[in-house]
């Protein structure tokens, strides 16, 4: 399957993150805002070293995931891979919390990491921490945050001791969380009521036990709620899922491994996709993917690719990643490949040793963390593109599985 493990608490909600210097208080913080004690809190420096999340319910927005990171000024051997979680957690953000010293003023790291929230557009809300002992009293909270960072920046002085002015908190952070909030819908104006959608959804051995996979519940609900219809079936009975509607399905999606037998049963003109394909337009990944698939092409004897999946899961016999998709690449270019997998939250910051990268259909990562891998990539000039359009390329099916959505060029980018 593309995708094992079960549905990310988080995958699809707002991620919030919390950041700045060491003992401004963002644990303490963390704490007040989700009215439970989720961080270990201390005043000694760096007593949170990894980055700990926890879903809350943040109205009027709904659920986000919150995420508590470690000091953006910590320092050392151990203090710089502190940092590197906290860049890793900016970069799943899709808002943040900047948590200031309101008894030390602005420092040079919260400035710092001011600007690299602005550099990735990140809307953020200035959170002077401490206020009970050291708030300014010469201008409002966010008239000062303006003066100093440049920009009209929602801030409010707060103190996670007292409680003073949590729930304003909330209400900053609520809005600007909004503003990031896409709403985007997972099959979008791929199907209109009255439709017919085929699910094909293997239950091999690969298959996790009793459930589907994320992608494919989305698909599901995303048929329903516009008004069409919905039929699941595995590979093996799809001729007779086609054979008990009346008229050809306006659409069908499989899963990726699935494209070479499930083509095989459907008339040429029935428009197909796959999970995978569809997950990388939901995550604004398209584009790119699309792109990078025809590097495939020209990979050479000897070249290391990457395959990144992000959950983790109990390798089976028949896993797409590790035995499938090698498989078939290998097939299709007459090359002698080599691999290197990753899985969860690993992906690698130097990516020079590859020769190209293939991703899952990223169902456990937010928009944010899989644009910014991408982003990572093409820093590398490293073309990545994921599960769905490489098996497509290797099936000989990428122009028909990408032609729902837009009409494609000779060199199968989208137009």
């Amino acid at each position: 399957m593309e995708a094992q493990s079960g549905a990310s608490v988080g995958a699809n909600k707002i991620h919030i993150s919390f950041l700045g210097a060491m003992n401004a208080g963002k644990s303490s913080l963390v704490n007040a805002v989700t009215s439970q004690d989720m961080s270990v809190v201390s005043s000694a420096p760096g007593t949170t070293t990894d980055p700990v999340k926890k879903s809350m319910e943040l109205l009027p927005l709904g659920p986000v995931l919150v995420i508590d990171t470690p000091g953006y000024d910590d320092s050392g051997e151990l203090g710089s891979l502190r940092v590197q979680k906290t860049m890793d957690a900016i970069r799943q953000s899709d808002a943040a919390v900047l948590v200031l010293d309101a008894t030390l003023g602005v420092r040079e790291c919260d400035k710092k990491a001011a600007a690299l929230l602005k550099e990735k557009a990140i809307p953020f809300v200035v959170a002077w921490n401490k206020a009970d002992i050291g708030a300014p009293s010469d201008s409002g909270a966010s008239e000062k945050a303006a003066a100093v960072f440049g920009l009209e920046t929602p801030a409010v002085f707060v103190s996670a001791k007292t409680g003073l002015n949590i729930e304003e908190l909330k209400e900053k952070i609520a809005l600007v969380a909004k503003s990031s909030d896409s709403k985007k819908e997972f099959i979008g104006g791929l199907v209109k009521p009255g439709d017919t959608v085929i699910l094909v959804i293997p239950t091999d051995e690969s298959a996790p036990k009793d459930r589907i996979i994320l992608p494919q519940q989305m698909a599901v609900r995303s048929v329903i709620d516009n008004g069409a219809l919905a039929i699941s079936c595995n590979p093996q009975t799809l001729d007779a899922a086609l054979r008990s509607i009346k008229k050809a399905p306006d659409l069908v999606i499989t899963d990726s491994q699935a494209f070479s037998s499930v083509a095989k049963i459907l008339p040429k003109e029935t428009p197909l996709t796959s999970f995978s394909i569809l997950m990388a337009d939901y995550k604004g990944t398209l584009r790119a993917e699309v792109d990078a698939v025809q590097k495939i092409k020209e990979l050479k004897d000897k070249d290391l690719v990457l395959i990144s999946e992000g959950c983790s899961h109990r390798r089976q016999c028949a896993d797409i990643g590790t035995v499938k998709l090698p498989a078939a690449l290998k097939k299709f270019t007459g090359k002698d490949l080599r691999f290197e997998w990753t899985s969860g939250q690993g992906f690698p910051r130097d990516l020079s040793p590859y020769a190209l990268a293939i991703h899952c259909g990223a169902c456990m990562l937010n928009a944010r963390e899989m644009q910014g891998r991408l982003a990572l990539a093409k820093e590398s000039g490293l073309p990545m593109t994921n599960y769905g359009m490489a098996l497509a390329l290797c099936s000989g099916l990428l122009e028909r599985s990408l032609s729902v959505f837009a009409a494609i060029d000779q060199k199968g980018a989208l137009r």
